[in-house]
């Protein structure tokens, strides 16, 4: 299926544009769309007061941008965290019908959805999950693969993606794990990384840790 509008406000929001610049190449790799798609979309959402772009520097969500965002993220998070909790979905697999009952999720259903939930503050993979008004925390938004060799972090959240929560089960990766970066490979090759929680060590491809998010420890 294309990504429609809400598809690329919510990539842009997950990848940090509600607070800093993101790049065409980044939401490209987020979407998997060609980058004339992209470019197109991202006039669509300047001209609609969605989002700032500066040219060679990158595109960020407006007030008005981000509040639509945060919003479309609720909806969707607050479903994530009902199929798994609730349904037992494994969390890699529930993507797809969270993205079909977001699109018709109104704002009483989706209080009522909270409620129900207790209001949780977290999806399954770590995002945050805004509140009604679509005000939010700020999450981490640097990627495992900007740490130092010797650095430890703890995972933070994953991006939104069903290969890449899939590939993170696979290789024995969760949020919430410590883990130290160990080596950077030549070119693109993996990361290792040193899993201290499953005291397990762990190879990371370079896509897949330019979309973990972490929070580096002292």
């Amino acid at each position: 299926m294309t990504p429609n509008k809400e598809d690329y406000l919510k990539i842009i929001f997950e990848l940090g544009g509600d607070a800093k610049k993101v790049t065409n190449k980044e939401i490209l790799a987020g979407l998997n769309v060609s980058a004339a798609s992209v470019t197109e979309m991202v006039n669509k959402l300047v001209k609609e007061n969605y989002v700032n772009h500066t040219p060679y520097q990158g595109i960020q969500l407006t007030s008005e941008g981000a509040r639509e965002a945060a919003l479309l993220v609720r909806n969707h998070r607050l479903w994530e965290v009902f199929l798994v909790d609730k349904l037992h979905y494994q969390f890699n697999t529930v993507h797809p019908e969270a993205e079909q009952l977001e699109h018709v999720t109104n704002h009483d259903l989706a209080e009522r959805l909270a409620n129900f939930l207790g209001h949780p503050t977290r999806c399954p993979h770590g995002g945050i999950i805004p509140n009604a008004k679509g005000e939010f925390e700020q999450q981490s938004h640097i990627a495992l693969e900007t740490l130092q060799v010797g650095e430890t972090a703890i995972i933070d959240r994953v991006l939104d993606d069903n290969d890449l929560l899939k590939y993170t089960l696979e290789i024995g990766l969760s949020v919430g794990d410590s883990v130290t970066l160990q080596k950077v490979g030549l070119f693109e090759s993996p990361l290792t990384v040193f899993n201290n929680t499953s005291q397990t060590e762990i190879k990371i491809g370079l896509k897949a840790a330019q979309h973990i998010f972490v929070t580096p420890q002292n």
